[in-house]
């Protein structure tokens, strides 16, 4: 009932509102774009699009005073009296007359200076005036591709039938465009609540735009803004460090109050820092507008050139508070040749701003959707939407949603599962995908020759995969469900094994998922899987240094997992598993072909007869927690999305117990926990922390496939981004426990606070990391690690790789050495 009374009173409010509407041009007659226009004296505004049109509703219907307010030209007040629903006003503005009595050089008399201290004085004043507000929200949002070639490196770009056809035949279009009207309310810091009222994305029935407010907050009252990278506002505290600054001219609002137009200088080119203008109100000190870039290798994102935001703000004499009534952000990227850009504008209205706020009124739900938010239909759009589209959109809307009548309908999918599922005689060697894009499921082939699967180890030698594979989807309701086998060979062992996985998705609002495998595999001692199959391929056939220690496991097991509450998920385990030894099979190599492997018993690598354990099988159960504290989501009729709070840490539990079958010795239990937590220190960078600590009961006789292994490294090849999880120079298997454990990893990494500032290493526009690793055990002396590095290297755009010196100390003995992280291996594994 309640959702029928606001959709009826937000329907009775259009009806009530004239229209009016128009071309704003310069002298010359060029539109000019993004003016803002907003009725005088009230929070009721929009902005035009890029070709100068523009829409506004005016609630009282009489006489009225339109303004129109575009940096550069003289502010506009034009009175009306709407004689019909809607009212054609065209508007030509003229350039403004600055005026500055005085260019004064001498930076000790600095009047841009003099005015930005004020502005720092005055922040938390002018910040606290709006710090908390109900308000109308319109985002439109557009993503533009030029030039997509039609293969990167060879290799064909495949971007679906649907994609495709939104491009040119030179490779341009628009892959994106969406609008959303929501009601926010909204607290300093960082209380939100936002309701979607409705939301479009071209060409996609589903239309659940995710251009909401909770993503499009930059206030630079603060001392930072979030662009991944803390970028310093040019009023923040410490700013006069970061920036020079101008006052290049004046002129007085259509209030009589004097604008100073600040030019802000970056002091060193590599810090996050923006450049541009701010425009400050003399006598208060708060912003009356920002027309400021921030180019992308200051924000450590080399694909971005540069990215615009400009900000506007209104003056309501009644509370005597300036608030922000428009917002764009223009970016452009590119790499391969490819040029994207970026085009996002915000429209804020009808403010309300209360001096408190009720104690129920904030909740972990951020945002969330009226019903049928998604079906609006276009007489309502038009209606409504703030910023006339331009032709070019216009033509989007149209195309796409003609396009997707016809994609939905049977005639389409066939056509198009027909193209695709075609056989060709090579896919028995390469592979096979069959697809009901009506019925919605699939089915796979991965080939007799899947060479993206071929590996190499001293038990098995060369082996790969192949298999099946079987899903089906439900794009409503979340369930999905998917049944896969994968068959592995290995050619010197002659050993052909199988596993088989099920899995089914319950839905997208508690993620509740079952998972059933079964079959035998080889499985490394340390479950965590330290060295990549991959890297251990590298390794062993060039520098004959077999590191993977694997057994043969044969196991049902059966998992459960569902967020049980707001914030903490819950996941279950049973499992029988029969372990028997392996031994290495092959002494292949390419390189070191006298060289000897150690073998496959990480206890005795020198000892080629015995096993590190005997065969034996068992049952186990396990049941893990994720906690993540402060916990935020955003509800959607499709699902619930969940943002973990960045303020606390996540909290990660674990009992493991385990059942002899044949022995009573294996039997075991253990607890567990672990501590995740990104502290940021503002623009001085990032502390990452993981702390895990567990304890073993009656486990003296274990298996050591059981005990607890922590992930070494002796490759010198670092495959993550983040050192939070390992150790790199440990032996992957000589601290292995069946006791208590305590250990902790930490990373700092500058983010250019101090990289920036150093001559020539800053022309790297690399990071610096500083790390420390510990792990305490009570039957042997504490091992440690100290490292630092640089991070974020590369050529061009590609920072894929980082360098590490790392001393490490246990029991008297120190090692040093140099890891090279090789961040592409992410994605080849």
């Amino acid at each position: 009932m309640k959702n029928y009374t606001l959709l009826a009173f937000l329907f009775f409010s259009i009806a009530n509102f004239a229209q009016i509407k128009g071309t704003i041009t310069d002298e010359k007659g060029n539109p000019l774009p993004f003016v803002s226009v907003f009725e005088d004296n009230t929070y009721r505004g929009t902005t035009s699009n890029e070709q100068g049109d523009y829409q506004l509703n005016v609630k009282e219907i009489g006489k009225n005073k339109i303004v129109f307010q575009y940096l550069g030209f003289k502010t506009q007040k034009i009175s009306i009296t709407p004689e019909n629903k809607t009212q054609l006003l065209n508007v030509t503005m003229q350039e403004e007359s600055f005026t500055l009595n005085e260019v004064v050089i001498d930076p000790k008399n600095n009047p841009a200076n003099a005015i930005i201290k004020s502005a720092i004085r005055n922040k938390k004043e002018n910040s606290e005036k709006t710090a908390r507000y109900t308000a109308d929200f319109y985002s439109k949002g557009m993503f533009k591709i030029k030039d997509l070639p039609k293969k990167i490196l060879g290799q064909k770009v495949d971007l679906g039938e649907d994609m495709a056809s939104n491009l040119d035949s030179t490779g341009s279009g628009i892959l994106y465009l969406s609008e959303t009207i929501s009601k926010l309310t909204f607290e300093k810091p960082n209380k939100l609540k936002e309701k979607i009222i409705a939301s479009k994305i071209s060409g996609n029935s589903n239309g659940f735009s995710y251009n909401t407010a909770s993503l499009s907050t930059y206030d630079f009252y603060e001392n930072t803004i979030d662009f991944d990278v803390k970028i310093i506002s040019p009023i923040a505290d410490n700013a006069f460090n970061y920036y020079k600054y101008q006052l290049e001219s004046t002129f007085t609002d259509e209030h009589n109050q004097q604008i100073n137009k600040i030019k802000v200088i970056p002091k060193r080119d590599k810090e996050p820092v923006f450049e541009g203008y701010i425009y400050i109100v003399d006598d208060s000190f708060a912003i009356y507008a920002v027309e400021l870039d921030l180019k992308g290798y200051r924000m450590k994102n080399e694909f971005t050139e540069i990215m615009t935001l400009k900000q506007s703000f209104t003056y309501n004499p009644k509370n005597k508070i300036w608030a922000k009534n428009t917002q764009s952000l223009f970016f452009k990227a590119g790499g391969f040749g490819i040029k994207f850009s970026g085009n996002f504008n915000y429209i804020y209205s009808n403010y309300e701003f209360p001096h408190s706020f009720e104690k129920k009124t904030f909740g972990n739900e951020i945002v969330s959707f009226e019903a049928n938010a998604n079906k609006k239909d276009n007489a309502f759009w038009n209606e409504i939407r703030p910023i006339p589209l331009t032709i070019e959109e216009s033509n989007d809307y149209t195309k796409k949603d003609s396009l997707l009548t016809i994609r939905k309908s049977q005639k389409y999918l066939d056509s198009v599962d027909t193209k695709h599922n075609k056989f060709k005689v090579w896919d028995i060697l390469t592979g096979y995908d069959y697809k009901n894009s009506s019925k919605k499921y699939s089915l796979g082939y991965e080939g007799l020759l899947n060479l993206g699967s071929l590996s190499f180890n001293t038990v098995q030698g060369f082996n790969f995969d192949s298999g099946f594979s079987f899903r089906k989807w439900n794009d409503e309701n979340g369930k999905s469900t998917s049944v896969k086998t994968t068959f592995n060979y290995g050619f010197s062992d002659q050993r052909f094994r199988v596993t088989g996985d099920f899995s089914h998705r319950f839905n997208n609002i508690n993620s509740a998922t079952i998972w059933i495998s079964g079959g035998t595999k080889v499985a490394q001692f340390n479950s965590a899987e330290p060295i990549t199959k991959f890297v251990n391929s590298i390794s062993s056939l060039f520098f004959k240094d077999n590191y993977m220690k694997l057994y043969n496991l044969e196991f049902a097991q059966i998992n459960y997992s569902q967020d049980v509450a707001n914030g903490i998920n819950l996941n279950a385990k049973a499992a029988y598993e029969q372990r028997k030894p392996l031994f290495n099979t092959t002494d292949y190599s390419l390189f070191k072909k006298d060289d000897v492997y150690s073998s496959n018993n990480p206890l005795a690598p020198f000892d080629f007869i015995t096993s590190a354990f005997d065969q034996h099988h068992l049952f186990k159960a396990s049941l893990n927690a994720r906690i993540n504290f402060g916990n935020k989501y955003i509800s959607r009729p499709d699902g619930r999305f969940n943002i973990r709070n960045e303020k606390y840490p996540t909290l990660l539990l674990a009992f493991e117990k385990a059942f002899a079958v044949n022995e009573k010795k294996y039997e075991f239990e253990r607890i567990g926990a672990s501590v995740i937590y990104d502290l940021s220190l503002s623009n001085k960078g990032l502390l990452g922390i993981n702390l895990k600590a567990g304890k073993f009961f009656n486990a003296e006789n274990i298996s050591f496939i059981d005990y607890r292994h922590f992930n070494g490294n002796q490759t010198h090849i670092g495959t993550s981004d983040r050192y939070l999880n390992v150790f790199n120079l440990m032996p992957y298997y000589t601290n292995s426990t069946n006791d208590s454990y305590f250990e902790m990893h930490s990373e700092y990494n500058d983010t250019g606070f101090i990289m920036n500032k150093i001559p020539l290493l800053n022309l790297l526009k690399s990071t610096m990391n500083l790390g420390f690793h510990s792990l305490a055990l009570p039957d042997r002396r504490p091992y440690t690690e100290f490292t630092v590095g640089l991070d974020n290297l590369g050529f061009g755009k590609f920072k894929l790789f980082r360098v590490d010196y790392v001393h490490s100390y246990q029991s008297g003995i120190q090692q040093n050495g140099v890891i090279f992280g090789l961040k592409i291996l992410n994605v080849l594994d």
